[in-house]
Order: structure tokens, then C-alpha cells, then sequence
């Protein structure tokens, strides 16, 4: 049976920006499938007790830029660790990913997530725009169509239950991996995640 991967995530996270490829190379190699999810990590943070960056502890928000740092630099990867549009809401976002999986199947929309990461976190794009999302949909080769779709009630149920779904499951922080009930949280667990794979899902 094809392991799957439940991929919980908020598209405005640097941390799944992180693990996203990774995400994606790990499940290649052991044959498994990404079910994603783009959550309303408002409503979790509300659910768990997480606080949005903006009301942490500043001490914790410096330590935040100094892990960024250390972690893109470990994984090779670009990362503007304070871009201009951030904080940035991230529901239109989330709500165009699920219409672009809804029409254009889940390679299309797990595509197009990496590119609206890499625009905010790699090219300091701002993704509450409905300007650069439609540019973004262009580059991706995909339908101007999706952001009307995006609002259409077939997207926000589907966010509302992906966001329930994480609720019921014990998700807290972005980014999430389930495997078989068992949670992974954060991009620095894919290695663990990883190990689950192989030893059988």
C-alpha cells in the first residue's frame, strides 16, 4: 500500500519554505504520495495556544532571525529572513493552492506552493496580492481562471475542513507531517520523518 504523507502547512511559513523540496525528494524516494493541506493557522494557534509572530517575546523573535540564518545556510537554500511583506495574511494564498489542486490535480499545486514560497521568502514578493498571484499562476503556466475559483465556496470548505482536520489531529505549528497517526512537527523533523518511511508506513 502507497504510504501517504498528510502535509499540513501555511503558505506564508519560512519553515515550510524550508522543508518543502526536501518534503517532496524524501516522499519521491520512498514511494509515498503528499496529501497537502494548506491550514488556517489562525484558528490552530487559537485551538493550541500558539501566539503569531507578532505577539512573541522579542527574545524569541530574535532567535527566530538567527535559526533562519543558520538553517538556509545549512541547506543551501536562499532566504530573505525579513522580507518586506511580512507579517503577510496567507488565507487568498491558501485558498488559490487548494483551486489549483482542486482543477489542476496535486503535482500542479504542490508546483505552484513552491513558487509562491520562493516569491516571498527568495524574492521578496508580496503573496496577499492579487497581482502577484495572477503573475505567479502565469509563470506557473496555469489558468488566470484559478483566482476566481479561489473564491468560489468549493475552496474556502475545503480550507475549513483542512484546517478542522488539523484540529482534530493534535496540529499545533506549520509545517505538519502525518504518517499513520504519528505527527512530525517542524522542517527539522524530516530526517525522523524520513526514517518512518523506511522502516514501513
Amino acid at each position: 500500500m502507497t504510504p501517504v504523507i498528510a502535509y499540513f502547512f501555511a503558505p506564508q511559513s519560512p519553515w515550510a519554505y524550508l522543508g518543502h523540496q526536501r518534503l517532496q525528494d524524501i516522499a519521491a524516494a520512498a514511494g509515498a504520495q503528499i496529501e497537502l493541506l494548506p491550514a488556517d493557522y489562525g484558528r490552530i494557534f487559537a485551538q493550541s495556544g500558539g501566539l503569531p509572530l507578532p505577539k512573541r517575546a522579542p527574545q524569541r523573535q530574535a532567535y527566530r532571525l538567527v535559526e533562519l540564518a543558520r538553517i538556509s545556510q545549512h541547506l543551501g537554500l536562499p532566504l530573505i529572513t525579513q522580507p518586506t511583506h511580512f507579517p503577510v495574511p496567507g488565507d487568498d494564498a491558501a485558498r488559490l493552492i487548494i483551486a489549483v489542486q482542486q482543477h489542476d490535480g496535486p503535482a500542479a499545486a504542490m508546483a505552484f506552493t513552491g513558487a509562491l514560497m520562493r516569491a516571498l521568502w527568495v524574492q521578496d514578493r508580496n503573496i496577499n496580492d492579487p497581482t502577484t498571484l495572477a503573475a505567479l499562476l502565469t509563470e506557473q503556466g496555469l489558468a488566470a481562471q484559478r483566482l476566481a475559483d479561489a473564491h468560489q465556496p468549493a475552496a474556502q470548505q475545503a480550507y475549513d475542513a483542512y484546517t478542522d482536520r488539523a484540529i482534530a489531529l493534535g496540529v499545533f505549528g506549520a509545517p505538519s507531517y502525518l504518517v499513520q497517526g504519528e505527527l512530525f512537527w517542524g522542517q527539522d523533523r524530516l530526517d525522523f520523518l524520513q526514517r518512518r518511511l523506511a522502516a514501513g508506513a
